[in-house]
């Protein structure tokens, strides 16, 4: 255990212990009150390591729920903060259910508290974002729940998540719903919760959780595409409507899941009453309560089948070694964009990287802005990698573009942080500086590009593109990719007209 020593506290013992935080029961000086105390374990954590701890006790605080541990106070602590909170006597369902299976009672009585809870939330506009047993405690004697860290919960109705690389998504990947992954083009709303609810039952009443892989583009594509087996499948025991309980929270689609935790708990309610009069569960059917009281329009694209299909039919061609620009038309607003994000999947299943950039029509005088800011975005994604993984990058990287490296940095400075510092380049006079860029940058798309990582760039408001970016596009996908042999690539630009570059071309009315 860490000797952690925290002014106005005596800390008792380690309660739980994780790569960025410490929870530790102590007793406050002043009152000899006992106390969970909470920080982060990084001695000099970064402005939004400390901002999401904060953020937190912020939300907790303006919570008067019983389902949830109150905050006391943010206190100083290094250069951080501690947070001090109640000790009701609770451990997480984690380690109550360590080392053996929780009986259907047990697990329906768990469930049904934290349907409770759920609601609770629902009333207060909260979506906590990492509901899984660590972030779940139970007191092992009266078996009261109540639900910790709020770190990433949010207060908004809806909200959309942004791809990431999958080491920097928030949350915990394992219990993760399927917008949280940013590649579903839908929006996170409190039914996200209930995914991950259902994540957490599937492992009561298992033991293994429904995803069993470490790696984590392998997991969100699980999330995002595949279906678990059955908990009736590993536990033929299991009665079958429990596995459709299970099996309906955890559903691809919000909207096939349940719309209210008050139509989720009468369901578990129903199989309680059964287990506990005839000591069985009985199929029924289920969500006959289920009625949400807000008026929700299913995320999901309407008149658009033939489009989509165009765009995965070509993803697939670049998937097996083509390299494609497809433009995508239509008047402003009529969803070009949301067509786009249709290629999350597919890319996911092949590890492929999506990155995009939007031309600004107040940014005309900088060239190449949205090019730079699409690889600006791949730099990010990279920079969250292994270190193995990292190195592996820079050597690609070097060896494409040699001695030459500052030519890039000098676009895109996020890349010295990966090849580190380079040597200066010698200096050229007119066309021959832009000829060199357009080789290297040529030479650094390529190195993206390959058959384990098909590339897929998305250049928004073509429109509105300098005529250096357009030039080099055009020189691009006509004649240096097609020199340089390179493959595996997809151009996607919404734009009204382009230039004379052979391509297909997808219209959206």
């Amino acid at each position: 255990m860490e000797t952690t020593t925290i002014p106005g506290y005596v800390v008792l013992e380690q309660l739980y212990c994780s790569s960025r935080t410490l929870v530790y029961r102590g007793m406050r000086e002043a009152d000899r009150k006992v106390v969970v105390l909470k920080l982060l374990r990084c001695q000099s954590p970064t402005f939004d390591e400390i901002r999401q701890f904060c953020h937190q006790y912020t939300i907790a605080k303006h919570l008067n729920l019983p389902g949830i541990v109150r905050p006391y106070a943010l206190e100083p602590y290094r250069q951080s903060y501690v947070l001090v909170m109640e000790d009701f006597g609770g451990i997480s369902l984690r380690k109550y259910a360590q080392n053996r299976l929780l009986t259907w009672a047990e697990v329906l009585a768990i469930a049904i508290e934290i349907c409770h809870i759920l609601h609770d939330f629902y009333l207060n506009r909260v979506i906590h974002k990492d509901l899984k047993p660590d972030n779940i405690l139970i007191h092992p004697q009266t078996k009261e729940i109540k639900i910790i860290d709020f770190s990433l919960a949010s207060l908004l109705p809806k909200e959309t998540q942004e791809v990431k690389n999958p080491n920097v998504l928030e949350g915990t990947l394992a219990y993760l719903s399927p917008e949280q992954t940013g590649r579903m083009n839908r929006g996170i709303d409190y039914r996200s919760d209930f995914y991950s609810l259902g994540v957490t039952l599937y492992e009561l009443l298992t033991g293994h959780l429904p995803f069993p892989t470490d790696n984590p583009m392998e997991l969100v594509h699980c999330h995002i595409a595949k279906y678990p087996s059955s908990v009736c499948q590993l536990k033929p025991e299991i009665p079958e409507v429990l596995g459709g309980i299970v099996g309906k929270l955890m559903a691809k689609n919000a909207e096939n899941r349940y719309q209210s935790a008050l139509g989720l708990k009468f369901d578990l309610e129903r199989c309680w009453h059964q287990l506990n009069e005839t000591g069985k569960i009985d199929w029924f059917e289920l969500g006959q309560r289920d009625i949400s009281d807000r008026f929700s329009i299913p995320e999901k694209l309407y008149g658009r089948e033939a489009e989509v299909q165009t765009l995965l039919d070509t993803f697939e061609r670049v998937a097996n070694g083509s390299s494609e620009l497809l433009l995508i038309t239509g008047l402003y607003g009529i969803g070009k964009t949301a067509v786009v994000n249709e290629v999350h999947k597919p890319i996911v299943s092949q590890r492929g990287y999506f990155i995009k950039g939007k031309f600004d029509q107040f940014n005309l005088n900088i060239p190449f802005s949205a090019l730079v800011q699409a690889f600006r975005d791949l730099m990010s994604q990279l920079l969250s990698e292994s270190d193995a993984e990292l190195h592996d990058w820079r050597t690609k990287i070097l060896k494409a573009v040699g001695d030459n490296g500052q030519v890039i940095i000098d676009v895109i400075p996020e890349l010295e942080q990966i090849i580190g510092t380079q040597p200066p380049v010698p200096k050229l006079s007119g066309i021959a500086v832009q000829n060199r860029f357009n080789l290297l940058f040529a030479k650094f798309i390529q190195v993206f590009a390959t058959k384990e990582h098909p590339l897929v760039i998305f250049l928004d408001d073509l429109h509105w593109a300098d005529s250096a970016s357009l030039n080099l596009i055009q020189l691009l996908m006509s004649e240096l990719l097609i020199s340089l042999q390179t493959r595996y690539l997809l151009f996607q630009p919404p734009a009204i007209n382009f230039c004379t570059i052979a391509c297909n071309k997808l219209h959206t009315p």
